[in-house]
């Protein structure tokens, strides 16, 4: 293991880049470490003014700087050692070996390595470090080495080169041995590819089998899935598959030469995939081909009933004509959880509180034990005169500190139930959460601004906790201005009465300071905060959202531009003094947009003006609670009751007692200014009563 031949020469790119460096085609047996001249390093200690030779009594302080600057030093390939002399001790000093040996990977020895894996076995430094020394191997197939460092359980794409390695050394695959697990998944790494075209050369992927994958990629909307397993069958079989595949990328193209297609199993399936998937973007066209191919094709129940849910659905959800009397007329078999409260929300808007009561009732009991249903219930019973059942079902609901049950609370005129606990710190619970060694990086690493690799060190520490331990974690992580961990803690483990700690007021006088200059409820900020990103500051979504507030780097610029407030590119929006005053401004633009609304600028926040306009269009003359119950985003819908509610909350926080959840909810095209309305809501811990317990049972027979 320890030959590797002549030096290569080390890419002086950072590790950030270091994937795209292994791609370059160096012969493998070419290892040596290469170090940079000493001046390097006393040039990157001049510059972070850490002294060479730390003494070995160093400031927690110090340490941290020196970490810094051997830490830079370590990913850049330079001389990390000198700088990191005193902190053998120091908790993340694992850290600096793997990073040096990650930038080096094509020259560190295996021995290094080896010997690395060995010292830090089960830390995360390590585990990258054999994932980055096996990414090499494998690139380099070298399987003897690959072998040597791989171990199960790293991921789809090194177990897939496992089984390259397995195949170069002339062992045959066993689906069930070595397949069947990764067979089951409807995506695939493209380092699979290899193994799964040898599996097909040994004969393993039978139809049979390679239908099976089709069926449940379709299910999954994976085209290219289905395509690559339609190169494993053959003539007629392949070209079918292909269709199935071509239903899923284009439905409507299909649909528009189905017409030609043979009336066979698996064009059945993929002409009623077609439909199904055109129903959501063009519900009137599906439901138009719809009428004409299902006496074309003998589609079997489930097909029938599947495309009949989705016609139904999804023409509720545009609000076409006749959804009511669609989703009513669905056949038993073919109702979902969503066709049957789309019943509810469509009765609703419509007005037909009859029709919306037996839409209630067709609610199964697990979906009538939410609050939204709880709620709707109570109202329809109220609309119908049925006045003692809905103040009944409010007051229940009204012990909730949700959306709903402040709602409840206002239609009853009760006050808002609360009941906050709080966790009383526990000397002896803290020491042994402080000792935790993967906690204490967790910290270290949070005390550096370190903030992905303090998620990965807690995320791994913390589940391992019992739970009067994983509290106290908690609790003492936001004391320590880490608030998002005992936001997400505590959602999870479903303690939701740490009010204090679920809900923080962090940052609390910037965020009052540029609410009160947007114009807006401090509360109503806070909020939207709290439902964007749970007050974690380096927050960045698929869609290139930045910051505590998920500002787009385009709405950013234009807000600064028409406001005045500062911004200095995509990455300033990770400071919450740039972020917090655009994001409140860019809410009080919303608002203005919709007469001041928070509850109608909470869903522009989330869905976009556009679409929020749209809606207002379509359906402006809905009470807001209506409204909102038809809200065609489930996203967006859940969005604007959690932002209420957590305004709420907010509001209680900071005032201790806060503004009606009804008063937050104007009428759309009525204006809203909080200034305006001082009143406040009382707020009580209503606990529940006990359930009565049951009677005994009887013993013998009864009589019939």
């Amino acid at each position: 293991m320890e030959s590797r031949g002549v030096a290569r020469a080390i890419s002086p790119l950072p590790a950030s880049s270091r994937i795209t460096v292994m791609k370059m085609s160096i012969p493998l047996r070419a290892r040596m470490r290469a170090r940079v001249v000493a001046a390097l390093a006393a040039c990157a200690v001049a510059m972070t003014g850490v002294a060479q030779t730390p003494s070995p009594s160093m400031t927690l302080t110090q340490q941290r700087a020196a970490f810094r600057a051997a830490y830079a030093a370590a990913q850049n390939g330079q001389d990390w050692r000198a700088l990191a002399q005193g902190l053998a001790n120091y908790p993340l000093y694992p850290y600096l070996e793997a990073a040096a040996l990650q930038h080096d990977i094509k020259t560190a020895s295996a021995t290094q390595v080896d010997t690395y894996l060995k010292q830090y076995a089960g830390m995360i430094p390590a585990e990258d470090l054999r994932k980055a020394e096996l990414t090499w191997l494998a690139q380099q197939k070298d399987w003897t080495g690959f072998q040597h460092f791989y171990k199960t359980g790293l991921g789809d794409t090194l177990a897939c080169d496992a089984l390259q390695a397995q195949l170069a050394q002339g062992k045959p695959l066993d689906f069930t041995r070595d397949l069947a697990t990764l067979w089951q998944k409807t995506r695939l790494p493209s380092e699979c590819t290899p193994v799964l075209d040898a599996a097909a050369a040994q004969g393993l992927l039978t139809p049979q089998r390679v239908w099976d994958r089709i069926e449940r990629a379709a299910k999954a909307g994976n085209a290219a899935t289905v395509e690559q397993s339609a190169g494993w069958l053959a003539g007629a079989d392949a070209a079918a598959a292909k269709r199935i595949a071509e239903a899923i990328r284009s439905p409507a193209d299909l649909l528009k030469r189905a017409g030609t297609l043979a009336d066979t199993p698996h064009d059945r399936e993929a002409v009623s995939l077609a439909l199904i998937r055109l129903a959501r973007r063009d519900s009137v066209q599906a439901q138009s081909d719809w009428q004409s191919l299902s006496q074309r094709f003998a589609f079997d129940e489930g097909q029938r009933n599947h495309v009949l849910a989705a016609l139904a659905l999804y023409n509720a959800v545009d609000f076409g004509p006749n959804a009511l009397a669609q989703l009513i007329a669905l056949p038993a078999a073919a109702q979902t959880d969503a066709t049957r409260e789309w019943r509810v929300r469509v009765a609703v808007a419509q007005g037909d509180w009859k029709a919306a009561e037996a839409a209630i009732k067709a609610l199964t009991p697990d979906e009538l034990q939410h609050d939204e249903w709880r709620f709707w219930q109570a109202r329809i019973a109220q609309k119908n005169g049925n006045t003692a059942a809905a103040l009944d079902d409010y007051t229940a609901l009204a012990q909730e500190a949700t959306f709903y049950g402040f709602l409840a609370a206002d239609r009853a005129n009760l006050p808002y139930s609360i009941c906050p606990a709080t966790i009383a710190p526990e000397s002896a619970i803290i020491r042994q959460v402080e000792s935790d060694p993967g906690l204490t990086r967790a910290f270290e690493f949070f005390a550096l601004g370190m903030l992905p690799n303090a998620r990965r060190e807690w995320n791994r520490a913390f589940p391992d906790l019992a739970p009067q331990q994983q509290r106290q974690a908690a609790a003492l992580a936001s004391r320590r201005g880490w608030v998002d961990r005992a936001v997400f803690a505590f959602g999870k483990t479903g303690d939701l009465k740490y009010y204090a700690l679920r809900f923080p007021l962090a940052d609390k006088q910037r965020v009052i300071e540029a609410a009160h200059n947007a114009g807006i409820d401090p509360s109503w900020a806070f909020a939207i905060i709290r439902a964007e990103t749970a007050w974690q500051p380096d927050a960045q979504s698929g869609a290139d959202a930045r910051g505590l507030m998920q500002l787009l780097p385009g709405t950013a610029k234009l807000v600064s531009r028409r406001s005045g407030l500062p911004y200095d590119g995509p990455t300033s929006l990770y400071d919450p003094a740039i972020n917090i005053p655009l994001g409140t401004q860019y809410l009080a633009n919303l608002a203005t947009r919709f007469n001041g609304s928070p509850w109608l600028a909470s869903a522009a926040y989330n869905a976009g003006p556009g679409n929020a306009q749209r809606w207002v269009d379509a359906r402006g003359n809905l009470d807001p609670a209506a409204f909102i119950l038809t809200i065609p985003f489930n996203e967006t819908r859940d969005y604007v009751t959690r932002v209420m509610s957590f305004a709420t909350l907010y509001g209680w926080r900071l005032h201790g007692a806060p503004i009606p959840i009804s008063t937050r909810l104007p009428a759309i095209g009525t204006p809203y200014d909080p200034s305006q309305d001082p009143r406040r809501k009382q707020v009580v811990c209503r606990v529940p009563a006990p359930a009565t317990p049951a009677a005994p049972a009887t013993t013998g027979r009864t009589s019939p």
